[in-house]
């Protein structure tokens, strides 16, 4: 609710808003914030500990980062581009997902069969939930009611229900799936399944798979903008996309080498594909189906999860 109310009261101030990206590099350690407006790096934050998954919060004020090496989770002030705290962690953190609220944080121990609830201001690990094994993409539906965790090798997702932080239900997918996406409506979510070259849409409500999409080799993550689904494929060094009423594959997208993370920008005119072997961000238009043009990020980005972040523009006089 309190992140609604923030990007309500925006809306009613009458202020712009311009998006940033904040992509894990876990090569070079870093993350690098990009002004999507001109591509130009405004910030390259130190992280160490290979960084791969990020979130943004809702109200945009916090960016969590995770580091399966380091074992730890980077709190981030997104408007002072700084991090403020480092929270330890246990196993293999990678996956990583705010809750509506703004609190608790979701990490998923992709060496374990559980999910962290982190709460950020005690600095403390507050539950364990089972769930399958390697869990790595998570999500939570718009509500807040539900968090989704991609359990890569139990080919399933896991359904937690976050008043009694238990799994309530399993949904078994295709073949190793890595990223889930939930859409805006909380209706339906999506796996990239990456050993069987396919999406699996999920029904959230019946928790049943209602349809598979072929799509190329090695698929990582899911991004949804204008009623379509934009898959970044690994291998094939492109983008697979297809519409989400009725799975027809529409357009295959070259873009760099081994892309990964998907954003979309809060007006969901614009893919970004965060390209980890190439070192770049492809630009996707998503009414063209066409890559406008490249951004220079970090060495090996990532950006496993919700990497874009809405800012409110001051108003010129």
């Amino acid at each position: 609710m309190r992140a609604a109310l923030v990007a309500l009261s925006l809306v009613v101030a009458g202020a712009a808003c311009a998006d940033e990206a904040f992509v894990t590099n876990q090569t070079g350690d870093d993350l690098t914030v990009l002004d999507l407006a001109d591509g130009k790096a405004v910030a390259t934050i130190p992280i160490g500990g290979k960084p791969a998954g990020v979130a943004v919060s809702a109200d945009g004020a916090r960016v969590y980062v995770t580091s399966p090496e380091g074992k730890s989770l980077a709190v981030i002030d997104a408007g002072a581009r700084k991090v403020i705290d480092r929270i330890p962690l246990e196993g293999g953190p990678l996956g990583v997902a705010v809750h509506p609220s703004g609190s608790p944080v979701f990490v998923a121990d992709w060496y374990a069969k559980h999910i962290l609830v982190v709460d950020p201001v005690a600095r403390a690990v507050i539950a364990r939930v089972d769930v399958g094994a390697s869990p790595s993409g998570l999500a939570v539906t718009p509500d807040g009611a539900t968090l989704l965790s991609a359990d890569r090798d139990s080919d399933q997702v896991s359904f937690v229900d976050l008043k009694t932080l238990q799994r309530v239900a399993t949904v078994p997918v295709g073949q190793r799936p890595f990223g889930v996406t939930i859409d805006r409506d909380g209706r339906r979510a999506y796996t990239a399944n990456v050993a069987s070259n396919d999406v699996s849409v999920i029904d959230i409500a019946t928790q049943k798979v209602v349809g598979v999409v072929t799509v190329g080799e090695r698929p990582y993550v899911v991004g949804l903008a204008g009623g379509k689904a934009f898959v970044s494929n690994q291998y094939a060094e492109s983008v697979s996309v297809f519409d989400v009423s009725t799975l027809q594959t529409l357009a295959t997208i070259p873009v760099g080498e081994y892309p990964e993370g998907v954003g979309v920008s809060t007006d969901q005119t614009k893919i970004y594909v965060a390209n980890w072997f190439s070192n770049a961000m492809s630009v996707i238009d998503v009414a063209t189906l066409k890559v406008e043009k490249s951004f220079d990020v970090g060495d090996g980005p990532r950006a496993f999860g919700a990497f874009i972040r809405a800012t409110p523009v001051q108003a010129k006089p």
